[in-house]
């Protein structure tokens, strides 16, 4: 298959499962449970329900690698980041985000460990509903450390090498699951090139250590704050040079998005 094609981001949710107007306004990094508008007793199995939906819209696409659509998600990093050890999801700290605005993030107050899978679930409901090839999504630990107030480590690459760990149990999982494609979200790489050189890629590195599998990479270019705000256009440019660096690095392929839907 020359260009397998799939979902890189996530499928829009059903208007019966999620507040979407609300959700419009935000990128949660913090859990937002104020967003579902299913009783909290029912909610799994309506995710479940929606994430059937998005799999069969993809089918009927045609495309070749099916994802969850990521219908359990707030948004594409905050489900996997707020169920780490050594987070306090209770008192959150802020960042200043991409278009320059603090937001609260998850705030690190110890070492950061995955007790458990996150995401194995989904995966599995996933690989029950179809027979196509099937991809995972986590967050990248760049992105994640990105994404976070430290109180702990005191140092950011650190930071992006417990994230890293984490990661890395979590792929290894989704792939004894079934996945054929896990894919790593570090968008936060193309606002911070320089770290992203400096330990990004390593960090990555780490988080694929031992990893038997087809990894995409996705980093994205920025293209809604370009249009919101003309100045970051230069920001996804240089990302580019950064990408030099990747040679080094332990994936299989390189994905960079660069549609959104309703976008041309």
């Amino acid at each position: 298959m020359l260009f397998p094609t799939s979902l890189v981001g996530s499928y829009p949710q059903p208007d019966w499962l999620i507040d979407r107007e609300k959700l419009s306004k935000q990128v949660p990094r913090v859990r937002a449970d104020d967003l579902w508008l299913v009783a909290r007793d029912e909610l799994e199995a309506a995710q479940d329900d929606a994430t059937i939906l998005a799999i069969r819209d993809q089918e009927r696409a045609g495309l070749d690698i099916i994802s969850d659509g990521e219908q359990r998600r707030e948004s594409y990093s905050n489900r996997f980041a707020t169920a780490l050890d050594g987070i306090d999801i209770e008192k959150p700290g802020t960042v200043i985000n991409r278009n320059g605005r603090s937001i609260a993030v998850p705030r690190i107050v110890g070492p950061i460990r995955r007790r458990q899978p996150v995401e194995l679930r989904d995966l599995k409901v996933l690989r029950a509903n179809t027979d196509r090839m099937i991809k995972g999504t986590v967050p990248g630990p760049f992105t994640m450390g990105r994404q976070a107030q430290d109180d702990y480590y005191g140092d950011e690459e650190a930071v992006a090498m417990a994230y890293a760990d984490a990661v890395n149990g979590e792929i290894k999982d989704l792939f004894a699951a079934g996945a054929d494609v896990v894919q790593i979200d570090e968008p936060w790489m193309q606002q911070h090139p320089e770290k992203a050189r400096r330990y990004g890629v390593k960090a990555l590195d780490r988080a694929l250590d031992g990893v038997s599998g087809t990894i995409a990479v996705h980093l994205c270019f920025g293209c809604i704050y370009a249009l919101a705000m003309p100045p970051w256009c230069a920001t996804s440019r240089r990302a580019i040079p950064s990408c030099r660096n990747w040679s080094s690095a332990k994936r299989s392929r390189f994905q960079s998005k660069r549609r959104n839907p309703g976008w041309i």
